[in-house]
């Protein structure tokens, strides 16, 4: 199925832009959980958790398991279509191409403050790196931790370059964690390099600790075939066809 609704590019029209990370998780108590031991994916919760994202008006296919490590496909245009969900007892996640930008519309941000009011209680923690087809495929990247006594931070724009835009307070959700200095040395975290020159996304690897799921070979998703919204959609083809 290749529903083009709200598409100007054709399906199988070539992608200049590319995905590297793209995922949002939500993660409820215990927060010690280890990945492993995470119950078995249940795929109607995480239809339902697909289907309650602004950015999705619809699933229409159900395309089966995936590793959590397969990564998104965004060769041709068909492949922005497919997202991929999982749901582990207290923990869901997607990961859709939908999440990437180039620092205008911020939409992993705004998908992170719907899931802080859905669940409060909740460690919330999102990673996007990708390659826009506007300036020759530059590194983009937005990482957002929100944890349940309201602690977070957003970190926003392109490694080495400004501006990058960082919100919240990154050292209040180090604090919040508890996070002994060792760890932020053994992850290769400085907090007082300037924000361009720090990996975001370990500091919201951190978050989720031993939990982390996304480095397991073993532990499924679904894939699902979607239709995007409108606005999602006018977002992908500026990034990956401009």
């Amino acid at each position: 199925m290749t529903d083009t609704d709200h598409w100007t590019s054709a399906p199988d029209r070539i992608a200049q832009g590319s995905l590297g990370l793209c995922h949002l998780s939500v993660f409820q108590a215990p927060f010690n959980i280890d990945a492993r031991d995470l119950p078995p994916q249940d795929t109607e919760r995480a239809r339902a958790f697909v289907e309650s994202f602004a950015s999705v008006e619809e699933v229409l296919e159900e395309l089966g398991p995936r590793s959590v490590q397969t990564a998104l496909s965004s060769s041709v245009r068909s492949d922005l279509d497919i997202v991929h969900a999982t749901a582990w007892g207290g923990m869901l996640a997607i990961a859709d191409p939908a999440f990437a930008d180039d620092g205008t519309g911020m939409p992993l941000l705004s998908s992170a403050e719907r899931l802080r009011e859905r669940f409060p209680d909740a460690r919330i923690v999102g990673r996007v790196t990708c390659y826009g087809a506007d300036h020759g495929g530059a590194e983009h990247t937005e990482d957002v931790v929100w944890l349940p006594d309201g602690a977070m931070f957003h970190a926003c724009g392109r490694p080495g370059e400004e501006p990058f835009a960082v919100t919240g307070d990154p050292h209040a959700v180090v604090a919040s964690l508890n996070l002994p200095g060792w760890a932020l040395h053994n992850a290769d975290i400085d907090l007082r390099a300037k924000p361009n020159e720090i990996e975001w996304f370990r500091v919201a690897g951190l978050a989720l600790g031993r939990s982390d799921p996304w480095g397991w070979e073993e532990l499924r998703a679904t894939a699902f075939r979607v239709r995007h919204s409108a606005s999602a959609v006018r977002s992908m083809e500026d990034l990956y066809f401009s």
